[in-house]
């Protein structure tokens, strides 16, 4: 069994790391943040995708994280992508990491 808190500790180092290329170079960096965001929302229940007739408890935070990934996603394919989106994305995910962190110490369980 991990340690709680663990986690924690292990995503503020990524994310110390990942924040300063989000500044200089956003469109390289998303993917990153796109897939620590995905992994801290899972390890706190959250569900990375809306299904049909699936009630979330908590609908704006999974719908953040689906828009964002969309946009990273058109990144990594090679796609055609707005630049504005890239900000949004990217603000995007230092808000969600935030809540996400927010949340407290796991309850010991591996990301």
């Amino acid at each position: 069994m991990q340690e709680p808190g663990i986690d924690e500790h292990e995503w503020i180092s990524e994310w110390e790391n990942i924040d300063p290329l989000l500044r200089e170079s956003p469109t390289e960096a998303l993917s990153e943040a796109d897939d620590l965001i995905g992994r801290m929302m899972e390890a706190r229940g959250f569900p990375l995708q809306e299904r049909e007739g699936e009630e979330l408890s908590e609908p704006e935070t999974t719908r953040s994280f689906i828009e964002a990934h969309r946009v990273a996603q058109q990144i990594d394919l090679g796609e055609s992508y707005d630049p504005g989106d890239v900000a949004v994305a990217v603000e995007t995910y230092r808000e969600l990491y935030a809540y996400l962190l927010d949340l407290g110490p796991t309850a010991g369980t591996p990301a």
